[in-house]
């Protein structure tokens, strides 16, 4: 008699498919910060068992998406002042790096398509939709640093967005911006320039400013 082995293989693209999900709203923003998951809801929302439920929990919270406490509760994390700045820190190193590495591979085609992006930031601004603006700025810097061919710098640097993901989206909510962001355009400009002293200064300023404003 055979056994149908359908189950055992679905599991773990199960638990991929409840992981990547729940990794995409937290990093643009959509949890707010402090806010309980439970495995139970987790499988119910996502009609898995509590098996790939829990897997994709603790993936997350290995990746300090999520925070487990001592009493077993998990939820997302709510950052001190202090924390921000460390992560912003960490963000000037990587990303000044990963747009270094990028620059001699900035075509023009590359360029358009951040110029595409930032109109959609400016679209997201405009309809004051939080996730959508941190969606959008996050792409246009994943669309960059993806030319530096530095897989592993850049997964670094997408684990320091997910852990800020909650805390952007509740902050950013509150902010009057009319415009995108200044030093995109700086960005920009000095990719087609070639001028690397420019670009390193630009995503620097860009990725520290505005995480500057969450901690006052």
């Amino acid at each position: 008699m055979l056994i149908n082995p359908r189950p055992a293989e679905h599991a773990p693209a199960a638990h991929d498919r409840v992981y990547r999900a729940l990794r995409t709203r937290i990093m643009h923003g959509a949890i707010a910060p402090g806010a309980a998951l439970t495995l139970r809801g987790i499988g119910k929302e996502f009609d898995v068992s509590m098996t790939p439920a829990r897997e994709a929990v603790r993936r997350l919270v290995a990746e300090g998406a999520l925070f487990l406490s001592s009493s077993g509760r998990v939820s997302t994390p709510e950052l001190s002042n202090e924390r921000i700045e460390e992560l912003a820190a960490l963000r000037a190193l990587l990303e000044v790096e990963l747009a270094s590495r990028a620059l001699p591979r900035a075509h023009i085609a590359l360029i358009d398509r951040l110029s595409s992006i930032n109109g959609a930031i400016a679209d997201a601004i405009s309809n004051r939709d939080a996730v959508g603006y941190i969606r959008t700025n996050l792409e246009f810097h994943r669309t960059l640093y993806l030319r530096a061919q530095a897989p592993a710098m850049l997964a670094m640097a997408e684990t320091v967005w997910l852990q800020l993901g909650p805390t952007m989206g509740a902050l950013y909510g509150r902010l009057r911006r009319t415009d995108p962001p200044h030093y995109h355009r700086l960005i920009m400009a000095a990719l087609k320039a070639g001028d690397e002293p420019g670009l390193r200064l630009a995503v620097r300023s860009d990725v520290t400013q505005g995480l500057r404003m969450l901690a006052s």
